[in-house]
This record gives structure tokens, C-alpha cells and sequence, in this order.
């Protein structure tokens, strides 16, 4: 882990940022623009997938929530790892099912316990356009993602977003240039982070 001590806009060193969406969201160019802008370590989730999990998305099978449980609690536990240890942390995860999202903030749960302090994981939902299809069948012919783009359709269809009990997402439109959404997402996340 990176010795980083502070996120530039917040105040408070136990910040953890999930940058999610579909295959093809721009999950990982978003993430790594905001942790550069930040100063923050980034981690993507796709490097924590086991072996029969890729294997079995690259036949084009979609994974289950068992195949799914052990790689966010794993994703949870590494999240917990940094922000007990006071590094701000960006991470690049699907996260499709508001459920998947609740384990990975009990990332902040651990280090309250190990520390008696308090920590936030917050989420950016990167919202697609119809154009996504065509982004995602583009990627993987060019060989830049395991994942073919028949698996969109059950990614879809996972989605879960727009739960108003969700008051830790912001949603930003992935339509423009990748730098502006990451602005975007940005500002999004300090009026967030204004908020107790």
C-alpha cells in the first residue's frame, strides 16, 4: 500500500471511494483519474477475481452471488486494510446489487472497530448510454477485457441504483470526455462529503 496520508478534499483520512457500473462503464479510466486527482491509491476489483470466475465469464457464463460473496468480502477486507491504516483509497468494482454495495461499506465498520474511529466508503455510479453495447463489443474484440458482451444483458439486469436509502451514491453521466466525467464525479463527491 501507497504511504498516502490524506484524499485532497476531505478532511479525514479514512475515505473510501467505489467507482461502479456496468463492463464497459469506464470503471477503471474514471477511477484512476480521480485517485490521480486525489492522491489516492486506486485498485481494481477485476485484479481479485478468482481463476474459475474469470474463466467462467470468458465462456460467457454469468457469475452467481456465490461466485460473487467471496470476492467482495475480499474487496471489503483489502478496502478495511487501508482505511484502517489511514490511506484513502479508490476502487473500481461493479458492485451491481445495492447488497454487493452494503458489504463492501462494511469496509468503514472495521476500522471503527479497530480503531474507534469513524470512516466513509462512498460510491460513484457511472450511468451508461445505449452506446454501452458498442463500447463493450469494441473492447473485447480489440482484446482489452475478458469479459464477451453477451454477459451486459445479466449485468443489466443485476443493476440496482436509485434506492433513495442510498445516501452515499452520486451518479455521474458517462457521455462526455473521461476527464470531465471524473470533474464531474468530483464535485459530485465533495458536496457529498459535506454532508455528516
Amino acid at each position: 500500500m501507497a504511504a498516502t496520508s490524506k484524499c485532497a478534499f476531505d478532511s479525514s483520512p479514512g475515505l473510501g471511494i467505489v467507482v461502479f457500473g456496468v463492463s464497459g462503464s469506464g470503471k477503471t479510466t474514471i477511477g484512476r483519474l480521480i485517485a490521480e486527482k486525489l492522491g489516492c491509491e486506486f485498485l481494481d476489483a477485476d485484479d481479485y477475481h478468482s481463476g474459475n470466475s474469470i474463466e467462467k465469464m470468458r465462456s460467457g457464463i454469468p457469475l452467481s452471488d456465490s461466485d460473487r460473496l467471496p470476492w467482495l468480502e475480499k474487496l471489503r477486507d483489502l478496502l478495511a486494510a487501508y482505511l484502517v491504516e489511514e490511506k484513502p483509497v479508490v476502487l473500481a468494482c461493479s458492485a451491481l446489487k445495492s447488497s454487493y454495495r452494503d458489504i463492501l461499506r462494511g469496509a468503514s465498520d472495521e476500522r471503527e472497530r479497530k480503531t474507534r474511529e469513524k470512516s466513509r466508503v462512498v460510491f460513484v455510479y457511472l450511468r451508461v448510454s445505449d452506446l454501452i453495447t458498442a463500447r463493450v463489443e469494441s473492447r473485447f474484440k480489440a482484446g482489452g477485457h475478458y469479459m464477451p458482451p453477451s454477459l451486459l444483458k445479466s449485468q443489466l439486469a443485476l443493476l440496482e441504483v436509485g434506492d433513495q436509502q442510498e445516501h452515499d451514491v452520486v451518479t455521474v453521466d458517462t457521455s462526455s470526455e473521461a476527464r470531465v466525467v471524473a470533474g464531474d464525479a468530483l464535485n459530485k463527491l465533495r458536496s457529498l462529503l459535506k454532508t455528516p
